[in-house]
Formats: C-alpha cells, structure tokens, sequence
C-alpha cells in the first residue's frame, strides 16, 4: 500500500473560494463537498451468496460557506436577489492549498446559488467572531488534482 510523504498531505485550513472565476476571501469554514451514488439493490432468485447493486443516480448536498462577518454584502445581496426571484447561478470552486500556498486540488461546482443565509449568533457575554454563512445547491462536483 502507498502512504504519501509527509510533505505531500495538506492541512484542512489552507483553502480559497472562487465564484464565478472572482477570489471570494476570508472564509473560515467550508461543508459539503460531497458526492453520493444511490445505488438499487436486488437479489437475484436462487442466487445466495451475495446481492446485486445498481447505479441510480448521484446526489450533491448543499455547500456551506461560513466567514467572519465583514463590511461587504456580497453573499446576503446573492442571497437576497433569490429570495425576491432574481436566481443568479454562479460557478465555483473551493481550492485546497499545499503548505507553500499552491494549488493542490480544486473542486469545482456549477450553476450554484444560495438558498440559506444565516446570520451571526450574538451574545453580549461572550467573546465570539461574529460569523455568517450561506448554503447553495449546485448541479454537480469535479475534483481536479494538480
């Protein structure tokens, strides 16, 4: 079994978020980037020993981008415009960075726009960042390894 070097294996917390070809910065957490196939199962008469499985389709759930919250309105405004029916789909990608600050990996997600948008939970006795976030659907998932 090949196990990679250490210095191949990036850290979780060195990622950028692009929509639409734009650096969207500051994000501090991102969810989602999943993919599942469902698959059928069926078991075939006077054969025992194992089920067959077959491919129905893929889903992609939502992706959740949560930042600090900053002057720019940017994702409320996105947000906003489709809580009034003004749907712009958007392209992304969420860009996995090697220790030197390169490009290890990227995903990429197509036709996306937001259909949550959460505000920051505030608490005059505590000392947290205020954070916002937003969830998009989006039609499908790429990886693409450099």
């Amino acid at each position: 079994m090949l196990k990679p070097r250490k210095d191949e294996v990036s850290g979780a917390f060195r990622f950028a978020v692009e929509l639409d070809g734009l650096l969207v910065g500051g994000f501090s957490e991102v969810t989602g980037i999943h993919s599942e196939t469902e698959v059928m199962e069926f078991a075939e008469g006077g054969l025992n020993t194992h089920v067959h499985y077959f491919p129905k389709q893929t889903k992609y759930p939502r992706i959740v981008l949560k930042r600090g919250m900053t002057r720019s309105s940017e994702l409320w405004d996105w947000y906003d415009g489709v809580a009034a029916g003004n749907i712009k789909r958007k392209n992304g990608s969420v860009i996995l960075l090697d220790q030197a600050g390169k490009e290890l990996c990227r995903w990429n997600f197509f036709e996306a726009y937001p259909v949550k948008w959460n505000g920051p939970d505030l608490n005059a006795t505590g000392g947290n960042v205020a954070i916002e976030s937003i969830e998009i659907v989006h039609k499908g998932l790429k990886a693409i390894f450099k």
